[in-house]
Parts: structure tokens; sequence; C-alpha cells
């Protein structure tokens, strides 16, 4: 008995590493699949804003009310649909003729995108240990590194992007169907009064209404609009800083920023290694703490080199924050809101990799691109502070 139920976990945990793969695939196809479908539907460059306010919208709704979803139909169903919304929607794009039904079809992608992700990181925080909850996210970097690999080789052997799609939507929707396999899995309830198992979060049914009604739920919100806002201005402004305000060579500052991505996944690998003795705490803590060194390094800047040393110590240091962040949900806002504030929170990601890139383009281009640093600065102090307000 024991043998089965360790085997069906082991199945379970491998597929939701797979799944994290597969929603990383299609983040990774677009970028060099972009240039050949502007040429292909005759589109000015500005049109990319178009598909990504779309697909944004359909994640934003359905990573919100994902919480109300799982309450009502299971884990299990709630990823097999999305999953084949999402598979659906990217085949979509190969077939039609019309922009604007890319655009509607982006919508779509990003309702399953949105309530897959949402939908696995709930069944984590409530199954997994904070370890498994690193390497699930490390899971989504190796789906990031595929997609390009598979949308060059389309071009460069098929001359498609629409095959590129083709083959990661057959793999979308491969996936759908093991989900559908496995939905007793998936959707096993524990029965505390039957067994010493506790109760999951994955097994309350918290009304929405009620959940937003806690203030904490809201704190725990910011952070993630705060945490993801400050990873992706790193990402996206660190090399504009480095060539146009530093003066770094171009192809030095792609190696260095390049190190950053690098040192980042390696920080998840490792972190999975050491966060079920660390705690989700701790963790957090030294993470920031790391992170706030580099910001103040890239601050400083007292030689060339420790731009790419500042770089590489906060890709290192943020790695395993977002993974924590989520496994310590529960123990932030209390176990019977958890599944709903996940929903929150991944919505609030969103829009703070939009907003706060965005607000810091804005004061670059007002002021310098050396605000960027500082705002980093402030940025991860203020996570310290408001993490603190959980732990005290």
């Amino acid at each position: 008995m024991r043998a089965a139920q360790g085997y069906s976990k082991l199945s379970l945990i491998l597929l939701a590493y797979v799944a994290f793969i597969a929603l990383g695939m299609p983040d990774g196809l677009f970028g060099v699949a972009w240039p050949s479908m502007r040429a292909n539907f005759s589109i000015p460059l500005d049109s990319l804003g178009l598909l990504l306010t779309a697909a944004v919208t359909g994640y934003l709704i359905s990573s919100f009310l994902s919480g109300v979803l799982i309450a009502r139909l299971g884990v299990g169903n709630v990823l097999a649909v999305s999953c084949t919304l999402t598979g659906a929607a990217l085949v979509g794009y190969s077939l039609v003729p019309a922009w604007w039904m890319v655009v509607l079809l982006g919508v779509m992608a990003g309702l399953g995108a949105g309530a897959v992700d949402a939908g696995l990181n709930t069944y984590a925080a409530a199954h997994f240990h904070e370890g498994l909850m690193q390497w699930l996210h490390a899971s989504y970097g190796l789906g990031m590194t595929l997609g390009p690999i598979i949308m060059t080789l389309a071009l460069t052997s098929l001359h498609s992007w629409r095959a590129g799609y083709r083959a990661v939507s057959a793999f979308q929707i491969a996936l759908a169907i093991c989900f559908v396999l496995t939905l007793p899995l998936w959707n096993q309830k524990n029965n505390p009064a039957r067994s010493n198992e506790p109760k999951r979060l994955t097994d309350y049914k918290t009304p929405l209404g009620e959940t937003l009604h806690q203030p904490r739920v809201w704190l725990s919100t910011l952070l993630f609009f705060m945490y993801v806002g400050a990873e992706v201005s790193l990402g996206t402004w660190t090399y504009s800083l480095l060539i146009e305000s530093r003066g770094i060579d171009p192809a030095a500052a792609g190696l260095w920023v390049g190190s950053y991505w690098a040192t980042y996944t390696i920080g998840r690998v490792i972190a999975g290694l050491f966060a079920k003795r660390v705690g989700v705490n701790r963790l957090v803590q030294g993470s920031l703490v790391g992170a706030l060194l580099g910001a103040a390094l890239l601050v400083w800047e007292p030689f060339d080199l420790a731009n790419l040393l500042a770089v590489a110590l906060m890709g290192f240091s943020i790695a395993p924050i977002f993974p924590a962040l989520i496994s310590g949900t529960s123990q932030r806002v209390g176990a019977p809101f958890a599944a709903n504030t996940i929903g929150m929170q991944m919505t609030a990601s969103s829009l703070g990799a939009a907003a706060v890139p965005s607000l810091l383009g804005v004061l670059a281009r007002q002021l310098s691109l050396e605000v960027i640093p500082t705002c980093l600065v402030a940025l991860f102090l203020g996570l310290f502070g408001l993490y603190l307000l959980f732990t005290t």
C-alpha cells in the first residue's frame, strides 16, 4: 500500500515538473518567432503589445479565480482543461490567417497558462516540501530554454514559425491527456476523520470574498508584486545600464547579463537541496540580504568587474525567493485562505512584472539609467521590511 502511494506521489511530482517545463516553452517561443510572425501578417513592430496585453489579460483572470476553480472542480480538472486551452490556442496560432485572430487566441492562451501556473503552485504548496518547490520552478527555466531551441529548429529546418507552435501545442495536449488519466490522484482528498494526515490547502473551499477581507492576504500579495517587479526590472534594464550608462562593451555586457540567468538557475537547484533544512523564513531573509548587497554593489561600482559580481550575486540570491514565498503562503495568511491567496499572488506577479519595469523606465528616461540600481536597493529594502511583518 505504501509502495503504491509512493509511486503515485512520484508520478505526480514528475508530471508537475513536466508541466512547468511546458509552461515555460511558449514564453521562450515568442521572442524567436516574432520577426517571422510580423512579416507573415504584415503588421508593424509595436503590434507585439496587443498580443502581450491579450495574454496577460487572460492570465490575470484565470490566476485570480484559480482558488475558486480549484474548490469547485478540483486541481486535476483545472489542470487538464487549462492545458487543453493552451494547446488549442497554440495550434490556433499556426492555423489562423489574420492577426486579430491571433490576438483573440492570446486571451485563451493566457487563461490556460494562468490557471496551470496558479493551480500547480497551489498543489505544490499543499503537497511538496520546500526543496521540491525550488526544483519545480527551476523546471520552468528549462522550458524557457527549450522554447527558443524548438522555434529555431522550426525556422531553420522547416522555414516555418507555425511548425514550432504546432510542436509545442502537441506537447501541451499530450500533457492534458496525462492530467485526465491521473485525475483520481490529483483530486484525491484527505479524510482527517479517518487518518492522521492534516487537511491540505486544496481541501479548503473558502469563499473568495472572505479571503479578500483578510489584510494579511493583501500584504502577501504586495510581496509578490514588489518581488517580481524587482526580478523582471533587473533582467530587463541591466544590459541597458551597462552599455549606455557605464560604457561596458556590448559583448561583455551580454555575457554579464547572462550570468544573472545562469546564477539564477544554479541558485534554485542548490536551494532545493537545503530549503527544507533551512526553512522558508531564513531562506527568504538570507536571499533578500544577498540581493540587497548585490544591488548596493551595483550602485557603488568601485571597479568595472563589480558590475559582473553584483549581477551574479543578485541572480544567485533572488533565485529561491519566489518558490519559497509560495511555500510559505499558508504560514503568512492561514491555511484556509492559502489557495485563494496563491491565485491572487500570481495575479500580482503578472502586474508587477509589467508595472515596475515600466515605471523604472520612465524614471530612467526622466533622470538617468543610474536610477535603476538605486531603485533596486529601495525595492529589496521594502521587501525585507514587509517580510519582517510576517515573522515578528
